[in-house]
């Protein structure tokens, strides 16, 4: 076991406690550090984003607690609060390989020599490269389930530029990379550069598949490679990859033989004899392209109930001419081939759905889009998904291959007009716009953050505020898509909205690598469209947020700056002092607590403002609470523990008259925190006893667990 004390010690607690700043009990832990590390220096110290600041704050605290035994008492009592262990044994798997495969023996050989290889300090990295349609991804989970027992640890997978909308940044698959190792969410660093650190500890030790799906460059993937001597990376992309240090495997068409070998293990051989006549010129316009041949193999089975064999021409389709692309991309021929026999509903809904890049979408979207019902919709794209012009994804929604859906788009400016596809655009945009705002207003009805409910058709109807989180994370990067189409389509009002309704999510999910980028254009288009106005402030707060989550504090003190420029400029009162209070917890996290109380300070002197008719005066007596816990939890970084302790009873009391069970909790867990560091254990004890049981009837699982730890250090240490 370490000593406490060592760096290597306190390095990892540092670590693990920077790890849990995303959640509550988290925050508490990092602000208690703070204040140790100050009184330690004796001066103010800036918190650590990076690796290397986090080794020179280790430093300080490792001088200091050799040097003073009471300092090393109080160092060890708090580090025994601290989970350091990573991530939960588990084992990730890889997902489902295809039924049938054929040929790839040369490529499945190169595998087994990367795979092979004699570690020298250098990533093990293959590079398999192929057009979209060539089977790249298939090939590496088929290989990777087929070498599974050479990875006893497990095999990750990570699509990184389908299915969410946007390709992912380094920082969100690292994310995802963590989740899947075992690491819980909250454990999760929020800077990139510390997960970088953290995913190079997990996989050090392990012998680990990773398969990064669907590459776009060298610098996307860069931070995800790793040189531990047992985790061997498969690399997939369409093209080779420029400034990556790769093994090279290139994926090109089937030959003929294989061809036809793998249209004979999906139709039967049977089917394929009597198609024999047929069978050059389907081989021909598939053009080796596994994709093109499955999507083929319906057609040689004959006419199905919810197809026809294709006649010349259909009444609901143009000639192809237009599908300039066709002879040259056999995805494009195969879906122009699974598209022409189409029932005309179908058809329809397949072009409309293709208009825009909907990362996975539902039958309920789909039934607004085209204007039927939802039992039609379903039914439909399961036509389309027979097709294989649609495919299922994990969670049951439905999502279109890039290459296909670029043909449904083609189609729908043929057949719809720019009028008909702008018409359908905007249905969809009006669907997503109404589902978030009326997600929002349940998951967080007391804000006056939220936007107001829409006039118009019945909105969604939601179980309770759980269940309109969740639903706002599992469609995210679809309203990520809509704030970038409103935007296209110069709709700033749907804009503002959409990312409006993004709050409630923010604060009690995070998800925030994914929101930022359409709260970046969010806060554009206030300030081209509403500049000085309280949608802009609000706006301003929300990004401050959420790059205050990421630790990126510079960009996030001048987004709060911006938010109190607008709000003063809108005459928003309570909204200006939301804003300096923002300021202020962002000053907390920076452990500059001086600075963070100024901004408290400020903020309630801004409420002053507030006349007893004025709008937002029924909301002050809350705000003012929340400020007491504030300048308490600052005060106690400074150690002034006396003050500290006035403002948290003064909380407390609010929030107890309140009935605010939840705040309550917190200013408990506050106010034993500061007796703790006043070493008044005894006192602190019945307070931590309190919150479990208030928090415990609440769920709130991550809470508990810190009180639970805190509690130990109120009764002192466990035999």
């Amino acid at each position: 076991m370490l000593d406490p004390i060592s760096m290597a010690a306190i390095t990892a607690v540092l670590g693990a406690v920077g790890s849990g700043v995303a959640s509550e009990a988290g925050r508490w832990a990092w602000e208690t550090a703070g204040g140790l590390v100050r009184r330690m220096a004796g001066r103010e110290v800036a918190a650590p984003t990076r690796p290397e600041e986090r080794d020179a704050v280790a430093r300080i605290i490792h001088d200091s607690v050799r040097s003073d035994p009471e300092l090393a008492r109080t160092w060890s009592t708090f580090a025994r609060t601290v989970q350091t262990t990573g991530a939960t044994v588990g084992r990730p798997r890889l997902p489902a390989s295809v039924r049938f495969f054929t040929d790839r023996k040369g490529a499945m050989r190169l595998l087994d020599r990367e795979a092979g290889r004699k570690a020298d300090g250098r990533p093990r990295v293959a590079l398999l490269y192929g057009d979209d349609s060539m089977g790249t991804s298939a090939l590496a989970v088929h290989w990777g389930w087929r070498a599974e027992s050479l990875f006893p640890d497990g095999q990750l997978y990570v699509d990184l530029g389908r299915g969410t909308g946007r390709a992912h940044t380094a920082g969100s698959a690292l994310r995802e990379l963590l989740l899947r190792l075992g690491l819980r969410d909250e454990r999760i660093p929020p800077s990139e550069t510390e997960r970088i650190d953290a995913f190079h500890r997990v996989v050090a030790d392990r012998k680990l598949l990773l398969v990064l799906d669907h590459a776009r460059s060298a610098a996307q993937i860069a931070p995800l490679l790793t040189s531990a001597p047992s985790v061997l990376t498969l690399v997939v992309a369409r093209r080779p990859l420029s400034g990556l240090d790769a093994f090279p495997v290139p994926v090109g068409p089937l030959g003929d033989r294989d061809a036809a070998r793998l249209l004979t293990k999906i139709v039967g051989k049977e089917v394929m004899r009597s198609a024999r006549a047929a069978l050059p010129a389907v081989l021909a316009r598939c053009g080796g392209s596994p994709y093109a041949l499955r999507a083929a193999a319906p057609r040689l089975l004959g006419p199905g109930p919810l197809t026809a064999a294709p006649p010349p021409a259909l009444p609901h389709h143009e000639p192809t001419g237009g599908l300039t692309m066709s002879d040259s991309d056999p995805v494009r021929t195969a879906a122009e081939d699974a598209y022409r026999p189409l029932r005309p509903d179908a058809a329809r809904l397949y072009r409309l759905m293709g208009l825009r890049h909907w990362p996975a979408f539902d039958a309920e979207a789909a039934a607004w889009v085209a204007g039927i019902d939802v039992d039609a919709a379903e039914e439909l794209l399961g036509v389309l998904t027979d097709a294989l012009l649609l495919e299922h994804t994990d969670n049951g929604r439905y999502r279109y291959r890039p290459s296909v859906r670029a043909h449904a788009e083609e189609a729908a400016y043929r057949h719809e007009g720019i009028a008909g596809c702008s018409a359908a655009t905007t249905r969809a945009v009006e669907y997503y716009l109404r589902l978030s705002v009326t997600a929002a207003r349940v998951a967080l009805p007391e804000s006056w953050r939220v936007p107001d409910a829409l006039a118009g058709r019945p909105d969604h109807v939601y179980a309770g505020r759980g269940d309109a989180v969740a639903r706002l994370a599992v469609e995210l990067p679809n309203l990520v898509e809509a704030v970038a189409t409103a935007e296209e389509f110069g709709k700033p009002d749907t804009v503002l909205t959409l990312c409006r309704a993004l709050w409630p999510l923010q604060l009690k999910a995070g998800h925030h690598e994914a929101v930022l980028p359409a709260l970046r254009a969010g806060t554009a288009v206030a300030d081209d469209q509403v500049p000085g106005s309280r949608t802009a402030g609000a706006l301003h707060v929300q990004l401050a947020h959420t790059l205050g989550e990421l630790q990126l504090w510079d960009e996030a003190g001048a987004e709060a700056a911006a938010a109190a420029r607008d709000e003063r400029a809108a005459g928003h009162t309570r909204g200006l002092a939301s804003a300096i209070e923002i300021l202020g917890l962002l000053r907390l996290r920076q452990w500059r607590f001086q600075d963070a109380y100024d901004c408290f300070d400020e903020a309630a002197a801004v409420l002053d403002g507030i006349g007893p008719d004025d709008e937002g005066a029924a909301d002050v007596p809350r705000a003012r609470a929340l400020l007491e816990r504030h300048r308490g939890r600052a005060l106690r970084g400074l150690g002034r523990l006396d003050e500290a302790q006035e403002h948290a009873r003064r909380a407390l009391a609010v929030f107890l008259a309140n009935g605010e069970a939840y705040n309550t909790a917190r200013a408990l867990t506050d106010l034993a925190e500061i007796l703790l560091a006043a070493e008044e254990p005894a006192a602190a004890l019945p307070l931590t006893d309190e919150a479990i049981r208030i928090l415990s009837e609440e769920n709130a699982d991550q809470h508990v667990e810190y009180l639970r730890r805190l509690r130990e250090r109120c009764s002192g240490p466990q035999e």
